[in-house]
């Protein structure tokens, strides 16, 4: 059983802050597409993917999110940004490595809608599970 935490969004945040932030901040969210780790049924979620060091992740801002869980599963989805759609595979970060990547998440998303209120409910880097993804295949539209 994971002992990490969640925190819910709001129902406006759910569904009305995912679809308006990728209308808003295109540059900024993707579209991510990631297999029920019993289902199989993929299940789709707006994020904001992160550069640090060269290298793309995909942080849980709200702690042990369902598709968090399912990337630990499957490791691999799909991203899609403007209309293009490309596979990656998935290697959760070392918890020694979060709270660089907290940091600079809060840096560059920080002003975004919740972020901050959410990291002050969850403020232990070791909440939030990180994954650097590497792109697979070519992007398709």
């Amino acid at each position: 059983m994971s002992t990490r935490q969640y925190v819910r969004p709001s129902w406006a945040a759910r569904v009305i802050g995912s679809r308006m932030a990728r209308l808003f901040k295109p540059d900024v969210v993707s579209l991510l597409s990631v297999p029920g780790r019993t289902t199989g049924v993929w299940r789709s979620t707006a994020v904001a993917v992160l550069t640090h060091g060269g290298e793309e992740y995909l942080l849980a801002a709200y702690g042990d999110t369902e598709w968090s869980r399912n990337l630990r599963a499957s490791k691999t989805g799909r991203l899609t940004r403007r209309g293009r759609t490309r596979n990656f595979t998935a290697v959760e970060v070392d918890p020694a490595d979060l709270p660089a990547l907290v940091e600079t998440y809060l840096r560059q998303f920080g002003k975004l809608p919740t972020v901050d209120r959410t990291f002050q409910a969850l403020p232990d880097p070791a909440d939030h599970p990180a994954f650097r993804i590497t792109v697979t295949g070519h992007e398709r539209r």
